[in-house]
């Protein structure tokens, strides 16, 4: 109640419009930005308190429909804030940015991804749908292009060839690919996040990311899943 009723300061819109315009940002730096919203403000300012600022700022968008929203780096496990739109949950919130044979090849790759083993893609298997889109044939160069912009714009990442789903597509669309995916899509069993690179128990199916893998084994002679008890069979990064 306390959170519904506080102000809006210039400081808590400053600090949503960088992130708006950043698309997602790291967690340093989105510390960084509420100190320095706070004191160019000259409103209290507490290191420990971004997520309270962050819960006023998301009482005032939620007759929006709007929400900034914490996930997790699949890479790295380090935290980032997005900005997102809850009345649009489904990927044609995309349409006004891309076009519609762009989309596809989107549909496509997130199949690929999310379908797959490890969470990638390689680049061959994408280029390869190219000529395969109900919409209009895209050609091999126009199809490369058209991923650059989305690694650009921060829907895929992309490392030595294999593409992957960024972070920011992660937070902002976890609740389009659960419903969507509901037979291959699973949240992490430590952080409750969506996996998308993750490691899965042999013996009862639960998935880990990578990060919280690394650190609800450190320290264990012999790692066990956290649900079944069984022998962690895949080699702990």
């Amino acid at each position: 109640n306390t959170v519904m009723a506080a102000q809006m300061t210039n400081a808590h819109r400053r600090f949503l419009q960088v992130l708006m315009s950043n698309g997602i940002t790291e967690g340093s730096e989105a510390r960084k930005l509420h100190q320095h919203c706070c004191e160019t403000d000259k409103v209290y300012y507490a290191h420990d308190k971004l997520d309270d600022f962050i819960s006023t700022i998301n009482s005032h968008l939620q007759p929006l429909f709007m929400q900034i929203r914490k996930g997790i780096s699949e890479d790295d496990g380090r935290a980032h804030y997005a900005v997102v739109n809850l009345a649009e949950t489904e990927v044609t919130k995309m349409a006004s940015d891309y076009t519609e044979i762009e989309l596809e090849l989107f549909r496509k790759t997130m199949d690929l991804i999310i379908l797959s083993e490890n969470g990638f893609a390689s680049s061959t298997d994408i280029l390869n749908l190219a000529d395969q889109l109900k919409t209009k044939k895209m050609k091999k160069k126009e199809a490369e292009q058209v991923l650059k912009v989305f690694v650009e714009d921060k829907w895929l990442s992309e490392k030595n060839g294999e593409y992957t789903l960024h972070t920011r597509c992660i937070i902002e669309m976890e609740q389009y690919i659960l419903s969507n995916y509901q037979d291959v899509a699973r949240k992490c069993n430590i952080c409750h996040s969506l996996a998308i690179q993750s490691q899965v128990c042999e013996s009862c199916g639960i998935g880990m990311h990578l990060p919280c893998v690394r650190k609800y084994f450190r320290g264990q002679t012999e790692p066990r899943c956290p649900k079944c008890n069984e022998f962690w069979s895949c080699d702990t990064p």
